[in-house]
């Protein structure tokens, strides 16, 4: 009987696992310019976390939490996204007591959500986020998108579309629910189930709903900017002036909303126009948020972050052809001929590895011919070959598969001989 790993699960096999590394190191480097630190969070938490923070009327919530109960009785979550749990490290750790604020995060792991599988959407998929929490200044949130659109821009994408809206204050929040109530309550009869039950709980997730966008209530209904206040307006025109400033280019869809409970004021998602790119265009999407931290037992505190999920990240570079300079060659071969000369060529593999060289031997005991073939399909730049002669004169033959120049040096020599040849004498 064959096992298959689980659907909407993959196994990320070398050849591709190249990129997934490339990319996460790019990202990583531009936290690090950015001034952001990478937190790692367990990858399953109680389930309260994730009603009270991600909120009990979204899909993530009721619909696609992969949560189950310990042995113990309590019922925990796969984690289905990232904020909720570094709010929660960020109250537990009362890291909102450390004076150097905001403090910013970073994040690179696994996310589990019970969906359809698709292309670019797995039930276990990957995400990079970042969140900053501890300021409510219009500036970070420009930080935030700024950083976002270099996390794709930096690796090359170019088709790239920033939509932004402003969810307004609480103040604003509530009167625009009331106004979307008032809108779609003669339609409520026209509406999918979820939407009539959205429509007490949530109006605004109304506006996202894939089943009723092309309802012509959608088309009429009132825009949050048509309620927002006037403390929610100024922030939100800040936070376009400092994109302006940056050159940062961006569109407003006042119906842009977001799928979690806890966002207000911006909200903004990155799309692909690439041709070819599929049906689905989102990259990413965050927002700000205030009320979170409290919601687990913190104080008040506001917050803005968003989150990519990497395997659509590697397929934008695909739809626009992006190749990553992956250097996927093999620095040196060792070639061993002779039981004297495996020995001795085991020790020096491990010398040349210590020393950073990236080295690989045969295990198979293949002759010498077949030998030089692995090492051409693996890509090696040098093949080192070791024999009873060799050994016997204290050297070892080396040769440049680029040029097909042959050396002999000395085996207590060979090590640094390598790392030049290979740094170009630095």
């Amino acid at each position: 009987m064959s096992i298959n790993a689980p659907r909407g699960t993959q196994d990320i096999l070398p050849g591709t696992s190249e990129k997934w590394q490339f990319v996460e190191q790019q990202l990583t480097d531009l936290c690090r310019r950015y001034h952001y630190k990478e937190i790692r969070t367990p990858i399953f938490e109680h389930t309260e976390l994730f009603q009270r923070g991600v909120g009990d009327s979204t899909d993530i919530v009721q619909k696609e939490m992969y949560t189950f109960e310990d042995r113990g009785g309590r019922s925990v979550t796969l984690r289905p996204e990232g904020t909720a749990s570094v709010v929660r490290s960020f109250v537990q750790n009362k890291i909102y007591g450390l004076p150097n604020q905001p403090t910013k995060y970073f994040y690179i792991g696994p996310m589990f959500r019970y969906e359809r599988p698709q292309q670019g959407r797995q039930r276990q998929f990957v995400q990079f986020g970042i969140e900053a929490l501890g300021s409510d200044d219009p500036a970070v949130d420009a930080e935030v998108l700024a950083l976002a659109m270099s996390s794709y821009e930096e690796l090359g994408l170019k088709s790239l579309k920033l939509v932004l809206n402003s969810l307004g204050d609480q103040e604003s929040r509530e009167a625009h629910r009331k106004a979307l109530v008032n809108h779609f309550a003669p339609y409520r009869d026209e509406l999918c189930a979820d939407c009539q039950v959205r429509l007490d709980q949530n109006p605004l997730r109304v506006l996202d709903c894939k089943k009723d966008r092309e309802h012509p209530a959608m088309e009429t209904a009132p825009s949050i900017l048509e309620y927002l206040n006037e403390y929610s307006k100024d922030y939100f025109e800040k936070v376009k002036s400092f994109l302006d400033v940056m050159g940062i280019d961006y569109v407003i869809d006042p119906n842009l909303v977001r799928g979690l409970d806890y966002y207000n004021h911006t909200a903004f998602e990155i799309m692909s126009e690439a041709e070819g790119f599929g049906a689905i265009t989102t990259l990413s999407g965050g927002g700000r948020y205030t009320g979170l931290v409290q919601e687990v037992g913190g104080p008040e505190t506001s917050g803005i972050g968003f989150a990519m999920s990497i395997e659509r990240l590697l397929m934008a570079l695909e739809a626009e052809g992006v190749e990553l300079p992956l250097d996927e060659g093999l620095d040196c071969y060792m070639v061993a001929l002779g039981e004297e000369a495996e020995k001795a060529a085991v020790r020096l593999t491990y010398e040349l590895r210590k020393a950073g060289v990236q080295v690989d031997k045969d295990y198979l005991g293949k002759k010498m011919k077949a030998q030089f073939k692995a090492a051409d399909r693996l890509g090696a730049k040098y093949v080192l070959v070791l024999g009873d002669r060799e050994l016997e004169d204290n050297v070892i033959n080396v040769k440049d598969m680029t040029s097909g120049e042959q050396k002999e040096i000395s085996l207590e020599e060979v090590v640094n001989y390598m790392k030049d040849q290979l740094t170009g004498g630095e």
